[in-house]
């Protein structure tokens, strides 16, 4: 007959995912387990007795993200215009990692332990490499595309530095315009969206 979890550990269970949330997505995965439970207001040991490693309360933590992420790529596929739906997946999926770097980095990490999180994460890159084919066939995405591309797209859209959450998101949708001009099979140039104020931008610094 299996325990049921007193409320006592369901509450220190939330509290624990609710700070791993917020921390993983301002600083990263690198931020320390004892940090997270800090924040949580328990101790190490009642963290680890509900999560033995970081990457199981990464996977935990990112759960919404992940169902985020299919429902972007299923909706990218259900298109009838393959190169519609690719470009609105690019779109997607770079304001998604933009409000969230923790989530970025589990993305792109190799997360062994978390078999859950590695099969939805190989389910989205299958699904986005199946649209990409689509979209070449149809002759709209560039033919030497590959799904490292997609990774490497993840990973510079990480970086952007801007001075708020909202300039934050509005540089990752910016970024992610030049990037389908970039994978267009035949160059055509498109308005951007609006630009926003980086972090790293001297004042008087113009091109």
């Amino acid at each position: 007959m299996s325990r049921i979890p007193r409320s006592d550990a369901l509450d220190n269970r939330e509290r624990i995912l609710e700070a791993a949330r917020a921390l993983f997505a301002t600083e990263g995965l690198n931020v320390p387990l004892r940090e997270v439970a800090r924040r949580a207001e328990v101790g190490p040991a009642t963290l680890y007795r509900h999560f033995p490693t970081k990457e199981i309360l990464a996977t935990e933590a990112f759960a919404d993200q992940m169902r985020t992420c299919h429902l972007v790529v299923d909706e990218g596929l259900a298109d009838p215009d393959p190169w519609r739906g690719f470009c609105s997946v690019i779109e997607k999926i770079c304001e998604l990692h933009s409000r969230d770097r923790g989530f970025t980095a589990a993305f792109v990490s190799a997360f062994p332990k978390a078999v859950d999180f590695t099969a939805d994460r190989d389910y989205a890159l299958k699904a986005i490499a199946e649209l990409a084919g689509r979209a070449k066939d149809a002759g709209n995405l560039r033919p030497d595309f590959v799904l490292d591309d997609l990774i490497l797209m993840l990973m510079a859209n990480n970086g952007i530095q801007a001075a708020s959450a909202a300039a934050q998101v509005a540089a990752s949708r910016r970024f992610a315009a030049l990037v389908i001009q970039a994978f267009r099979a035949v160059p055509k140039q498109a308005p951007l969206p609006p630009v926003a104020r980086l972090a790293l931008v001297m004042p008087g610094m113009t091109l």
